[in-house]
């Protein structure tokens, strides 16, 4: 890859970011398409997301954005997708006509990979693992895939479940706290996972009773992650974020450079990091 002063940079942006294939699978796919363009990660505080991203665009760049500043930038958009507006959360930063515009690409490639998983089997209730922007991304993708299903969530602080639960309500996502009640899909949307030291974020089978259809760990690892290794030997189906990310990637590619992503190419990009 050859970076000239012309040469369109782009970041994803966060803290932890170190971790991120990101770069990896978008530099895969603009050296693919023969775009004189170069993503990167950039470890970014909270204090100075704003100077960052506002930096980034003024150069002609655009930013994908992840933990924990999904919802922390959703006040520098001028133009909001509507899941943005849905969710209160952004991980896609572009401009464009309208100024800083902004999308949730999340909600889109979470849907999918939770229908692949969940394949065609009922859907009653979702237990999402987490408060945050991926959270509501989640549970909006719920909503949208099954309509008639319920979004039950686990959050260390109850604060935080107090307002995913007024932000669910504002949105129509039937939401409630976790109860007895087994979950037909487990979804983890904190970053528990990413370190091999982490204790898992839920128990794949739980102890209440019933095990889940299906567990969608956003958190991806070489491997796969402990939360799913561990569901897919009590014999659920399970499966890391990889896919997710690769297809939410794929969307903000076309965002950013208004053509078709190759999305074969992203995905090698990413298995071959993880081992396959």
């Amino acid at each position: 890859m050859r970076i000239r002063g012309r040469t369109r940079v782009l970041a994803v942006v966060g803290a932890p970011v170190a971790h991120s294939l990101s770069p990896r699978m978008q530099n895969a796919a603009i050296a693919a398409l023969g775009l004189d363009a170069v993503y990167v990660a950039l470890e970014t505080p909270a204090a100075a997301l704003e100077s960052v991203v506002r930096g980034i665009l003024a150069t002609g760049g655009a930013v994908n954005v992840t933990v924990p500043h999904k919802r922390a930038v959703v006040p520098l958009l001028e133009v909001a997708s509507g899941l943005v507006r849905r969710t209160g959360a952004c991980n896609t930063v572009w401009r464009g006509l309208g100024g800083i515009e902004g999308d949730n690409t999340d909600v889109p490639a979470i849907r999918g990979e939770a229908a692949r998983l969940v394949g065609g089997r009922p859907m009653r209730l979702a237990l999402v693992v987490g408060s945050g922007g991926s959270a509501r991304a989640a549970a909006a993708a719920v909503a949208e895939e099954w309509p008639a299903a319920r979004v039950a969530v686990l959050s260390r602080d109850a604060g935080r479940a107090a307002d995913f639960l007024a932000w669910a309500a504002s949105a129509g996502v039937a939401a409630e706290v976790v109860g007895d009640e087994p979950a037909d899909l487990v979804v983890n949307a904190t970053p528990l996972g990413l370190s091999r030291s982490d204790p898992l974020p839920v128990a794949p089978a739980p102890a209440r009773g019933g095990r889940p259809v299906a567990v969608l760990d956003l958190v991806y690892a070489p491997g796969r992650t402990r939360l799913v290794r561990e569901a897919l030997a009590a014999g659920v189906a399970a499966e890391d974020g990889r896919g997710v990310l690769v297809e939410q990637g794929a969307v903000a590619f076309r965002r950013f450079f208004e053509l078709d992503p190759p999305r074969e190419v992203m995905r090698a990009a990413v298995e071959e990091a993880l081992g396959g």
